[in-house]
């Protein structure tokens, strides 16, 4: 585990590269990129079971992660060759005649890139990818409990050829990383966790720019006119998969109160019968173990205190070990914390309404705003989503957890702030110059 020291190594050697990155070609940048990508190809396997076996991932998830992580490389290799300004008239007024401009970007600086354990790989990617780019060291601080990816990732860009020390991965404590919040040099925080670390970093990270990519309790409004096979089975695989560790995961289904009782039949049978529990190896296993004994015994407290206050469990609410059965539940408190808290684990909760502007409110009635699925064939309804809900992402006809890797990607309010998907991370990890120049009076 690295300690407070070797962070400090990790400044002192990024700042000693910042100009050789700075000055690395748009050229040079996309054939590292893109050799990074045949190379974790390469490794595929072995990323595949670092993955299942240290964050517990089902390895149908796993493949998949392993999968976006070179997608991602593949869109920051070409996003780098378009990357850039533009030229802006500034002859807009008589006063103004004869001025023009030109805005460039220019990297930020060394940043400070810390990566969850629920995509150990994928999100890793987020930071490296748009930093490697945009020509900038980062220090990469993976998570604790899964950091063999991205050692592993950081091996392979060396061999791809970055610039030694423009890429540092430390894995630690938090506690031993604190510097990179609290020290000047780094310029910018790229930040994927829990809402409370999240914001905890912002209010202590003085005058840097910072990118939270925080939780949500996702919630999907079901219209009465959805085609429920579709819908239900979309639905159960964003709540369930990888037992509910993802920020976008579904949690709470809103669902008009005419069909609701056929919902709730149908889709309590689905999860009995097709979301199954299981070995992480095994490519029928949809819930895996949670990360550790605390997820578990944090999300089987809070179920007891929702059933306190009058929720019905329809299915699941067992437990064994690191093991949470896939749960549904029904009259659950607004208030409890099962339903306005995160809850990070296989469990999704169902509630009703009566009209479409009901349930966008029931949506909005939360501290988090990540992202909201809307499954209706209505346009006025997909308009009215579009405008007035309260969410960094709405997606239409698709549960909450859907994402592919160039779109931008955040959320308002608890859920955080700033945009990762690549360009978006670039500009972010951009400073914007603009350049005046005063035309009149030059002669030829």
């Amino acid at each position: 585990n690295a300690e407070k020291k070797h962070f400090e190594q990790a400044i002192e050697v990024s700042l000693s590269v910042l100009e050789q990155t700075k000055k690395q070609s748009r050229y040079k940048r996309s054939e590292i990129l893109r050799k990074i990508c045949v190379l974790i190809e390469a490794r595929k396997d072995e990323f595949i079971q670092l993955i299942i076996d240290e964050a517990g991932k089902p390895i149908t998830y796993a493949k998949s992660e392993v999968d976006r992580a070179i997608a991602t490389f593949k869109i920051a290799s070409e996003e780098v060759l378009r990357f850039g300004g533009e030229f802006l008239p500034l002859d807009i007024t008589a006063a103004t005649e004869g001025y023009n401009s030109i805005t460039a970007r220019f990297p930020i600086g060394v940043i400070a890139g810390i990566s969850p354990f629920n995509f150990p790989l994928n999100l890793t990617a987020h930071k490296v990818a748009p930093a490697i780019a945009t020509g900038n060291p980062l220090i990469l601080k993976p998570p604790h409990q899964a950091p063999s990816a991205s050692l592993l990732l950081g091996e392979i860009c060396l061999e791809a050829g970055i610039i030694p020390g423009s890429l540092n991965v430390l894995p630690g404590m938090p506690e031993q990383a604190d510097i990179l919040i609290t020290d000047p040099r780094i310029k910018m925080v790229s930040f994927t966790g829990s809402a409370k670390v999240g914001w905890d970093i912002k209010n202590r990270c003085g005058k840097k720019k910072v990118c939270l990519e925080l939780g949500g309790n996702a919630a999907v409004i079901v219209d009465k006119d959805t085609d429920l096979e579709v819908a239900i089975a979309r639905i159960a695989n964003g709540g369930y998969s990888y037992a509910g560790q993802v920020c976008i995961s579904v949690q709470r289904i809103i669902i008009q109160e005419d069909i609701y009782q056929d919902f709730s039949e149908k889709f309590v049978d689905y999860v009995k019968n097709k979301i199954k529990l299981g070995d992480p190896n095994e490519a029928s296993t949809v819930v895996g173990p949670l990360i550790n004994i605390d997820a578990a015994e944090r999300t089987e407290k809070w179920l007891a205190e929702a059933v306190n206050q009058g929720a019905n469990i329809l299915t699941g609410a067992t437990r064994e070990g690191k093991m949470f059965a896939p749960t549904v539940l029904d009259n659950v408190d607004k208030n409890s914390k099962i339903n306005c808290e995160e809850v990070f684990a296989p469990v999704t909760i169902l509630s009703k309404y009566k009209t479409f502007e009901e349930a966008v409110n029931i949506v909005n009635d939360s501290d988090f705003g990540l992202q909201t699925g809307v499954f209706t064939r209505d346009i006025k309804k997909i308009f009215y989503s579009h405008e007035n809900i309260e969410a960094g992402g709405v997606i239409i006809n698709d549960y909450p957890t859907f994402r592919v890797d160039n779109m931008p990607y955040g959320g308002i309010k608890d859920s955080g702030f700033g945009r990762e998907g690549i360009k978006y991370a670039m500009e972010d990890m951009t400073e914007l110059k603009v350049t005046v120049f005063n035309l009149n009076n030059l002669s030829m």
